[in-house]
């Protein structure tokens, strides 16, 4: 909407002004909001270089044309799955992909030279036997140029139970770079040793750990809780990412400042992780009450009342012990409201 070129998060214009402002009330009253402090970052509706996190309300396909070439250094996005789900008309499985194949074109065009595409896609379910999206998909990349470094396997125990297939119980991330040049951060991702005792029994470091004392490589098989019933991140997105996937991929494959772009962002998972972790958002959603979902957990974080899954809480502990890892609060800071509007 707009009003005095200010962009709003909520509902209607009273709504979001009161609902800003009780939420800054919040902030002070909590310690949480400080003038002095705060990082100066700003909001837009719409494509704006000089903004922190950029949320279009409408087609990605329009936000993608007003951004220009090379733009994004990360692309993360889980995009329909042509299974009839409320956000989507079920469709032939050739116009589903004639439909993927514009939107990745243009991810390809505003993506930089030493940017990383993750598609994440599960299957397409066709009177009982299932098709594979990121086979189907793959091509469309490689004929883009596009280099493959990992297809990552995201494992997760819970989920509709087949009675004539093996209940499925994975997803995929086509994890795709436009050059040979990318980064990659490993140490910030590296996930705790299964044997983190473990040392050398022979040779010239005999008696030494055998293990980086920072973690492991955590593989190209993720097991992530996805976001099911009391899962404390749970909306009333049907198929929502858990924020530990995205991080893991955001601190992974960017650096502090960078762009990630979001043409599907659902329930702005994306944007949160970005902006937990000093990157900058750019997003997209058709679906107004995803937008909707949004900006109510955007706000949340405003004030810091967000709480996540964290990501240092593993499935499986190497110590043995039963050491509770509580949700995390995820606070990030406005200091302005910058002009901009989003459409309603």
């Amino acid at each position: 909407m707009r009003e005095r070129g200010y962009f709003r998060f909520g509902g209607n214009q009273g709504d979001n002004l009161i609902g800003f402002s009780f939420a800054i009330i919040i902030a002070r009253k909590n310690g949480l909001y400080n003038n002095s402090k705060m990082s100066n970052k700003r909001l837009s509706g719409y494509f704006d270089e000089k903004a922190d996190c950029i949320l279009y309300e409408g087609d990605c396909l329009e936000l993608l044309s007003s951004i220009p070439d090379d733009f994004a250094k990360l692309i993360i996005t889980s995009p329909p799955y042509n299974i009839g789900k409320e956000y989507e008309k079920r469709l032939d499985i050739d116009v589903y992909i004639e439909q993927q194949i514009t939107v990745i074109k243009e991810c390809y065009r505003v993506l930089s030279e030493n940017g990383s595409i993750c598609w994440q896609v599960g299957n397409y379910v066709d009177n009982g036997e299932i098709i594979p999206l990121d086979i189907v998909l793959y091509p469309v990349f490689a004929d883009l140029g596009l280099h493959l470094r990992n297809r990552i396997i995201w494992h997760f125990g819970h989920g509709l139970h087949a009675s004539k297939r093996f209940s499925g119980r994975y997803e995929v991330i086509l994890w795709f770079t436009k050059s040979d040049e990318y980064i990659f951060n490993l140490n910030p991702v590296r996930v705790p040793q299964k044997y983190p005792e473990k040392k050398y029994f022979k040779g010239p470091k005999k008696g030494e750990l055998s293990g980086n004392p920072l973690g492991k490589n955590p593989s190209d098989i993720w097991e992530i809780p996805n976001v099911k019933a009391n899962h404390v991140e749970k909306t009333d997105h049907p198929c929502q990412f858990p924020v530990e996937l995205v991080e893991r991929l955001v601190l992974a494959l960017t650096n502090e400042g960078d762009w990630v772009l979001d043409p599907f962002v659902g329930s702005g998972t994306v944007a949160i992780a970005t902006l937990m972790h000093k990157r900058k958002a750019l997003v997209a959603e058709i679906e107004k009450a995803y937008i909707g979902i949004t900006k109510e957990r955007l706000n949340q974080a405003i004030t810091g009342d967000l709480r996540i899954r964290p990501l240092e809480r593993s499935i499986y502990n190497p110590d043995g012990n039963n050491e509770y890892v509580p949700p995390k609060s995820v606070k990030i800071d406005f200091e302005e409201i910058p002009k901009g509007s989003i459409k309603e």
